[in-house]
């Protein structure tokens, strides 16, 4: 993954455009992308800070979040159900997710849906 430009760098290209450069002459004397030195200014300017934005990370648990309540209710009601059933559910309810989002959303608040295989009655003795 890539990484941020430096903020050394990101300062000394605000300070040639602050020394009368546009924006575009000071990223080709750095060489940055104009872009980025454009990006840099505009964000000084309305946030007073021009340092790089967080990366990585989770960006999309929050739509199924909004609808965690729906899902431990649905997990309480039902508690053998299994995620293909409950994805099923929730399409029931107008929320479209995949199998792994539910499971990610079952492993960040330490929910475990692990189940034991049924088996036939044995002859001998009791399965479990």
């Amino acid at each position: 993954m890539a990484t941020a430009l430096s903020n050394d760098l990101r300062k000394r290209v605000l300070a040639a455009v602050d020394g009368g450069l546009s924006c575009r002459q000071a990223a080709e004397h750095f060489g940055v992308s104009a872009a980025s030195a454009i990006r840099w200014n505009d964000r000084r300017r309305r946030e007073g800070h021009f340092g790089p934005k967080a990366l990585g990370g989770d960006r999309r648990s929050g739509r199924i979040e909004a609808h965690g309540e729906l899902i431990l209710s649905l997990v309480d009601e039902t508690p053998d159900i299994t995620l293909g059933e409950l994805r099923a559910r929730l399409a029931e309810q107008g929320m479209g997710v995949a199998i792994s989002t539910i499971w990610r959303f079952f492993k960040r608040h330490g929910i475990t849906r692990k189940k034991r295989q049924r088996m036939l009655p044995n002859r001998t003795g009791p399965t479990s």
